[in-house]
């Protein structure tokens, strides 16, 4: 069996000031252990270009594979909680189609792991108990297997989207482990790409925060603001224009708080807070058609009447939220759709 040291356990987090005070009151310190940034694996990069490196691990049963059908994945349930329904390569049925394999990388024990796209679920049974998706999974797996599942959604999720050549057009095969795709014509390489994407709780002088609701989402569902980076743009102008542009509130300073990979289909979250100069709402009504100002009393309430819906644990929206409100929150909103 192919094994490795185990990688160096990561540093204890300590509290760090990002940013200057407002009216006395300290910028807090990055987000602690987001959902979907918890990995302690080791990706192995530089094994990627290893001559037939996906080849002999699969031909090991000691790895384990880690199945994707459109962001699901097959689930062990028990009495010690919920866990990937991990099998060694022997145990992936032959009779279903075969998708694109992926290197993970090794868990701190030294085990392998590898991600397969399976193209037809009815086929391949998985071995668990029920398929789930990523976004309810991600706050109930530990730390390896939420990162091991971020990873694979992630990259699966590029290649099913990347088929082709961008600059040309022709197929694209895959090479490096899974993770470059080189165009059959011109030879370009391509690689999988993450959308910035900014998200941000605004905070006014009262410190009131400001929640919006988009009509996309469910009823009575409001969550703080977000937006992508546009190219040429810093994190911090990227968080000034989209709350400009969707409520026409003007920002201050803004501060870091902290990132999440979300895999829906490529972004990485990085999470802010900014200080609002003014206060007047005007939403565009085309992505936010409604935003409110809070107090904490006011947004206990409308928890507690039903008016008001937060995303779930899994998102770091919820956790900017609860960063403000100084702890967790009670709701009824821990579900997508």
């Amino acid at each position: 069996m192919l094994r490795d040291p185990p990688a160096p356990r990561a540093r204890p987090r300590t509290a760090v000031r990002t940013g200057a005070a407002y009216g006395g009151v300290v910028a807090p310190a990055p987000l602690p252990d987001l959902s979907l940034s918890r990995s302690t694996s080791d990706r192995q990069g530089a094994r990627r270009g290893d001559d037939g490196l996906l080849e002999q691990l699969w031909q090991d049963d000691a790895v384990r594979v880690v199945r994707v059908h459109d962001g699901r994945t097959p689930v062990v349930r028990d009495d010690q909680g919920v866990r990937l329904a991990l099998v060694p390569p022997s145990h992936v049925p032959d009779s279903a189609p075969h998708g694109v394999r992926v290197l993970l990388g090794t868990g701190p024990d030294g085990t392998w792991f590898v991600a397969e796209e399976v193209a037809d679920p009815s086929l391949d049974p998985g071995g668990g108990d029920d398929w789930a998706d990523l976004r309810t999974l991600g706050v109930e797996l530990d730390a390896l297997e939420a990162g091991l599942l971020t990873q694979a959604v992630a990259v699966l999720r590029w290649h099913k989207v990347n088929p082709r050549c961008p600059r040309c057009g022709a197929p694209t095969s895959v090479e490096q482990a899974g993770w470059v795709r080189r165009c059959t014509a011109d030879g370009s390489e391509h690689f999988p790409r993450t959308d910035p994407a900014v998200i941000m709780s605004v905070v006014d002088a009262d410190d009131r925060l400001l929640l919006g609701h988009n009509d996309m989402w469910p009823a009575k569902r409001y969550s703080t603001l977000a937006g992508f980076v546009e190219p040429g743009e810093s994190l911090e102008a990227a968080v000034r224009r989209e709350v400009l542009e969707e409520v026409g509130i003007e920002v201050g300073d803004v501060d870091y708080l902290g990132n999440q990979p979300w895999p829906f289909p490529a972004s990485l979250m990085l999470g802010f807070r900014g200080t609002a100069v003014s206060t007047e709402v005007l939403t565009d009504d085309v992505e936010i058609t409604d935003a409110r100002w809070f107090s904490r009393d006011e947004l206990v309430e409308a928890l507690r009447d039903g008016d008001v819906l937060l995303p779930p644990p899994v998102s770091i929206a919820r956790r900017i939220i609860e960063q403000w409100f100084g702890g967790p929150l009670q709701d009824d909103g821990g579900v997508w759709r």
